[in-house]
C-alpha cells in the first residue's frame, strides 16, 4: 500500500492574514505616499533602464513633469489597487497599464536597452515600492514582528505581478530580498541627465509656483529617505543632526497618524482606490 503523501505546508500567517489575503487596510498609512514618493522615484530611476524609459518615453499623457497630477493619481491608484484591490481590480488596471507602455521601449539611439514589459525591470520597480513601504512604516510606528514581516514580504510580490513580472522572480523570503537589493544597489548609477530630472522632481518645478514653497521639506525628506549609496549618486549633503530630525518627524506624524480614524489614516489611498471602482463602473479611462 502506498505511503500518504505528506500534507503540504500550512500558508504562513500572522495577526493580519496570509499571503492571500493581508489586511492592508490595517497597517497601511496614506501619508506616507506623499512623504516617502519622490524617494522612491528616485530609487526606481537610479536603475539606467527604467531611467530611460521615463526620460525617453513619449507617452506625453503619463509624464510627471507635464502632468503632475494626473501621474500622482495612476501612480497611488497603482498601489491602492494592487495592495488592498481584489485580483480582478488588478488585472482591470494591468491591462490599463499595459495599454501605456507598450509603445515605451528603446531606440538604437537610446544609451541603454529596455523594454517597460521588461519583467526584470518590473522586478526592480516592484522591489523598490516593497522597500520604500517596509522602510517608511517602520520609521513611522516601529519594527513589525517577524511574523508579520514574512508574510507582507510575500503578499507584497503583487506589486510586480500586478504588472508583467512572474510570481518565481519575487526573492523567496526577506533573505533572499535583501541579497537582491544590495546587489541592485551596487549596480544603480545616475547619469548627469538623470540627476537634473530628479533634481528637478526634488525641488518641485513642475508645480504650480506656490507648491513650491514645500521644496525644501521636500528635499528635507527626500534625501533622509534614500540608500546613502543613491544619496551619494544625487550629490546630496546629509548628517547625523537631520536624520535625528527626520526620526523626529516621522515618529510624529506615526504617532498623529495612529490616532487618526482609520478612514483618515488610509487617506489618500482609500480615496484612490474608490475613484478607480468608479472610473470603472462608468466606463472612464483608468489610467
Amino acid at each position: 500500500m502506498a505511503a500518504p503523501l505528506p500534507a503540504p505546508d500550512p500558508a504562513p500567517s500572522c495577526r493580519y492574514g496570509t499571503p492571500d489575503d493581508f489586511a492592508m487596510h490595517r497597517i497601511m498609512t496614506g501619508a506616507a505616499a506623499f512623504l516617502g514618493g519622490t524617494a522612491n522615484v528616485i530609487m526606481q530611476l537610479a536603475h539606467r533602464p527604467v531611467a530611460y524609459g521615463v526620460l525617453e518615453s513619449t507617452v506625453d499623457s503619463g509624464k510627471l513633469t507635464v502632468h503632475p497630477f494626473k501621474r500622482l493619481r495612476t501612480t497611488l491608484t497603482y498601489l491602492a489597487v494592487a495592495l488592498m484591490g481584489t485580483e480582478d481590480e488588478r488585472a482591470a488596471y494591468r491591462a490599463a497599464v499595459n495599454t501605456s507602455h507598450r509603445s515605451i521601449r528603446s531606440t538604437p539611439q537610446s544609451p541603454v536597452r529596455y523594454n517597460a514589459f521588461d519583467p526584470e525591470l518590473q522586478l526592480w520597480v516592484a522591489a523598490c515600492l516593497y522597500q520604500g513601504v517596509v522602510d517608511i512604516e517602520r520609521r513611522m510606528h516601529g519594527e513589525w514582528d517577524e511574523a508579520t514581516a514574512d508574510v507582507f514580504h510575500l503578499f507584497a510580490a503583487r506589486l510586480g505581478t500586478s504588472l508583467q513580472m512572474r510570481p518565481e522572480l519575487w526573492p523567496a523570503d526577506r533573505a533572499a530580498f535583501a541579497a537582491y537589493w544590495r546587489s541592485g544597489l551596487a549596480a544603480c548609477s545616475i547619469d548627469d541627465r538623470t540627476r537634473a530630472y530628479l533634481t528637478g522632481l526634488i525641488d518641485l518645478t513642475m508645480l504650480p509656483r506656490p507648491l513650491r514653497l514645500f521644496a525644501p521639506l521636500q528635499r528635507f525628506v527626500v534625501t533622509g529617505l534614500l540608500p546613502p549609496e543613491l544619496r551619494a549618486e544625487m550629490q546630496l549633503p546629509w548628517s547625523p543632526r537631520r536624520e535625528r530630525l527626520l526620526a523626529v518627524l516621522l515618529r510624529t506624524v506615526g504617532a498623529v497618524t495612529r490616532a487618526m480614524p482609520s478612514a483618515v489614516r488610509l487617506f489618500p489611498m482609500n480615496y484612490f482606490l474608490a475613484d478607480f471602482r468608479r472610473r470603472r463602473r462608468l466606463g472612464r479611462p483608468l489610467v
